[in-house]
């Protein structure tokens, strides 16, 4: 097995460390130094920009590595992407279930993104780590046995299992009920049990002071509800990402900047939610497709170029299907 992508260039962790850094601070101490309500027009521009951002440093792996490693960016990049929209709905109504005003909504994203990017760190490099673990060559070599035609790995075949079932589950599934009670929610439980929070805002803060005591504001409850749902929703998204390449430097910095790209993507999609109609279908085609790619691996090798034309066929053709067919509400 080849050597992660950041042993051979060790630059290329302080490159994009200092791409994301700057990128925050910029955001959120210049751009969006006083909580305000984002525009089509802003949204735009910075969906753009992280999407630029994205595509410039696939550029760099393509040149310092080949295109194996820039397809599997690609690839990681879409998947991440593609999922995340899904779990976009579930924000808009935990938003209007809690009625966030416009102007805070960008700062519960913010934080709720920079909990992902330590979450993300600690689920992908863990999962790599123990994937290189569990290959059934290694653990029958460790016993003395020898010569196994296919190198199955244990956990790759239990995610692929879960991939499919996780996509059959989707596309039947009905949509997240609007009368879903967010107060009731783990991460909800979890904050009432720690602190004490009052149900009322204050501004944008997340702690402020009544009776004389310091206590959790509403909007920090909304904040526990959005990093509890992302929590669930990696559970999903990791494993799929880990049929695209076993490099944990590719995976982690794909998931990082497409989750990155989310903030402006939200602003976009709560206004034009009957372009993505159709998606949860082209998502449960695509997590049954990587689960199944996921299972036959070590019988057959699907290259990453056809992983991302698959993909990125499915994608857009949900998203024209939405387009076509979904009646703006």
């Amino acid at each position: 097995m080849e050597h992660p992508l950041y042993v051979e260039h060790p630059w290329l962790i302080a490159l994009f460390a200092i791409v994301i850094v700057v990128m925050l601070l910029l955001d959120l101490g210049v751009f969006n130094k006083n909580s305000h309500e984002i525009s089509n027009k802003e949204a735009l521009i910075w969906s753009a920009v992280w999407i630029g951002l994205s595509m410039g440093f696939s550029a760099v792996l393509y040149n310092i590595a080949g295109p194996t490693k820039f397809f599997e960016f690609q690839s990681a990049y879409w998947i991440e992407k593609a999922l995340s929209v899904d779990n976009l709905f579930v924000f808009i109504m935990v938003f209007k279930f809690f009625d966030v005003a416009n102007q805070n909504k960008h700062k519960i994203l913010f934080w709720g993104i920079v909990g992902a990017l330590i979450l993300r760190a600690i689920f992908i490099f863990s999962g790599a780590y123990l994937i290189r673990l569990t290959y059934l060559n290694t653990i029958l070599g460790n016993f003395g046995i020898e010569g196994f035609k296919y190198n199955i790995n244990i956990i790759m075949t239990f995610f692929g299992l879960f991939l499919v079932y996780a996509g059959i589950k989707s596309w039947s599934s009905d949509e997240e009920s609007e009368d879903t009670n967010y107060n009731k929610s783990k991460g909800a439980q979890l904050v009432r049990k720690i602190f004490k929070v009052t149900d009322e805002y204050d501004g944008d803060k997340f702690f402020t002071i009544k009776d004389g005591k310091r206590v959790a504001t509403k909007l920090f409850l909304v904040l526990a509800v959005i990093e509890f749902t992302d929590l669930l929703f990696a559970v999903d998204s990791i494993p799929a990402i880990f049929a695209i390449s076993d490099d944990p430097f590719i995976l982690y910095t794909s998931n990082i900047f497409a989750i990155l790209g989310l903030r402006a993507l939200f602003f976009l999609l709560d206004n034009f939610l009957y372009m993505f109609s159709m998606l949860k279908y082209g998502l449960a085609i695509i997590l049954t497709f990587i689960g199944l790619k996921m299972i036959v691996a070590p019988f057959y090798h699907v290259e990453s170029v056809f992983s991302l034309i698959i993909i990125g066929g499915i994608l857009i053709g949900s998203v024209l299907l939405s387009a076509l067919f979904a009646e703006k509400s």
